[in-house]
């Protein structure tokens, strides 16, 4: 069962290792390191090269709930939707950065950045922007704006960034991305579409010497669950939820 099921229609936890130079893209180095993922999770089968040269190994997508992972350019991504754990997901990751340094020679050094996503969507058909004000509220210094020629909002994404430590290298962002556009509202004609809530926590830089991706990682996911458990699922999560319910 999805972890946070109840609260949102989609759940997914992705991982992103960014580099500063570029990964390697010869046909044995990423058949060999998708032969290894795929012995650990043998459902997936799916793959194939996008238009623009990135690789993706996936699950089918048909069930709703799937894994996947993607090598870019200076990416090596990683995500499962609607897990039944979120162990599960973290377990994908783990192996994904374990692999990494040997087989795609990723070195800490050539960390870039290390993102673990908790993502939830939302199915709405309607005025996100208005929704997301409604749900979440507007700042004092720009409600009277909200409310002014008949308080139609079109654009209203909240986000908001905290640093961890004391250097800035750790951080964690909320952020809301609508996907309503000015026509729909216009004209009244919305199809259904996802809402999104993300929390992402980041690691910035080379890591430590003795530091590796894996740890970093069990970092970030303590991260996002203090900050989940603790802020956004009564102050975001659950206030989306029951205002679409009441709609």
């Amino acid at each position: 069962m999805n972890p946070y099921g109840s609260l949102c229609d989609d759940f997914y936890v992705n991982m992103t290792l960014s580099t500063e130079m570029d990964l390697p893209n010869n046909r044995e180095a990423l058949l060999h390191f998708y032969e290894r993922v795929q012995k650990s999770y043998p459902t997936m089968r799916n793959f194939y090269c996008r238009e623009k040269g990135d690789f993706v190994l996936e699950e089918d997508k048909g069930r709703g709930q799937y894994r996947w992972s993607s090598i870019e350019l200076r990416r090596i991504c990683s995500g499962q939707v609607n897990p039944d754990r979120l162990e599960d997901a973290l377990g994908q990751h783990r192996l994904i950065l374990d692999l990494a340094p040997y087989m795609l020679s990723v070195s800490p050094l050539d960390c870039e950045a290390l993102d673990l996503l908790f993502g939830f969507d939302f199915t709405y058909r309607g005025n996100h922007n208005q929704l997301v004000a409604e749900a979440l509220g507007v700042s004092p210094a720009m409600e009277k704006l909200a409310e002014a020629a008949g308080g139609t909002v079109i654009a209203f994404e909240p986000s908001l960034t905290v640093a961890i430590d004391d250097d800035c290298r750790l951080q964690c962002r909320l952020s809301v991305e609508t996907r309503t556009n000015a026509y729909q509202v216009r004209t009244g004609e919305y199809t259904e579409e996802q809402l999104s809530v993300y929390l992402t926590a980041r690691q910035y830089g080379s890591l430590a010497p003795d530091a590796s991706y894996v740890a970093t990682l069990e970092t970030l996911a303590k991260v996002c669950r203090d900050m989940v458990e603790g802020y956004v699922i009564d102050g975001v999560l659950r206030p989306l939820a029951r205002t679409i319910a009441l709609r």
